[in-house]
């Protein structure tokens, strides 16, 4: 059931990484949806699925632009007959409508992929398998889709130890959303901002504090954040070890307006997710 949640009173909310499967469409595919338009996300649906081995994807498409991050092990994913191999962190995006498949050729590992749609309710349309093959290992300016290896894509540093890299956006073909992952050093933190669009924050690594208009939350293992668009918020490493996050907007580009840091750290309540 979809709600409908005015601007005025939407709020951020928590997924937890662990939450229940969605279902499974398929044999040995499970997903779970980390934010969607029930819980009142606008333009935006982000989760994982994994693939168990030897587990297919079929051939399918979506009404909108789809980014796939692999969390975990290496897959193959075909577009149209392009048969792309993927490893950690490489990102793929697909263009609405244009049919893909997911591959796990591992026989002893299953597969984590992070997945982002610029569409508020997740669907996929099966159909349409019969392509020939043709192995690729870069995408070029004649393919719709656009694949950004991780190992290539640029590090900034966005605040004092915490270094990014932009995986999907605009000027790399997608539409309506943009992401990429970050790491945060030990102690590091970035300033407090807001956006004009909703934000997903999936923490894949580590431990992080999600502080947010005056509310802070502890989150680790997937635990996924969204943030609607015009909340102060910002995320902290408190802990002595790394903490990494996939980060998605419902956005072209990647934009902030910076606040100050009373917006977000006057904390009234605190939220655990995981037992410590």
């Amino acid at each position: 059931m979809t709600t409908n949640v005015s601007q005025k009173q939407r709020k951020e909310f928590i997924a937890r990484g662990d939450c229940s499967v969605a279902g499974e469409e398929v044999v040995g595919v499970h997903t779970r949806v980390f934010v969607s338009g029930v819980q009142g996300a606008q333009s935006l649906s982000t989760g994982v699925t994994s693939l168990h081995p030897h587990a297919v994807l079929p051939y399918h498409r979506h009404p909108s632009s789809e980014v796939v991050t692999v969390l975990e092990g290496e897959v193959v994913i075909q577009i149209v007959g392009r048969s792309y191999h993927m490893q950690s962190y490489d990102a793929m995006h697909i263009p609405a409508g244009i049919a893909h498949a997911v591959f796990n050729e591992s026989a002893d590992q299953t597969v984590s992929l992070h997945w982002a749609m610029a569409n508020a309710h997740p669907v996929r349309e099966f159909g349409e398998g019969d392509f020939e093959i043709q192995d690729r290992t870069e995408t070029d300016d004649d393919c719709p889709e656009h694949l950004t290896r991780f190992e290539q894509a640029e590090f900034y540093e966005l605040a004092p130890g915490a270094l990014f890299r932009d995986l999907f956006a605009k000027r790399f073909g997608s539409r309506g959303i943009c992401g990429g992952y970050g790491i945060f050093e030990p102690g590091s933190s970035l300033p407090c901002h807001l956006h004009d669009y909703d934000e997903s924050i999936s923490i894949i690594q580590g431990r992080a504090i999600c502080q947010v208009a005056g509310r802070e939350f502890k989150l680790s293992g997937n635990d996924t954040a969204c943030i609607p668009r015009g909340r102060p918020h910002r995320f902290i490493n408190r802990s002595n070890e790394p903490m990494a996050m996939i980060w998605v907007y419902a956005g072209d580009e990647p934009d902030r307006e910076l606040l100050e840091q009373r917006c977000c750290e006057d904390t009234t309540r605190s939220l655990n997710w995981h037992n410590e």
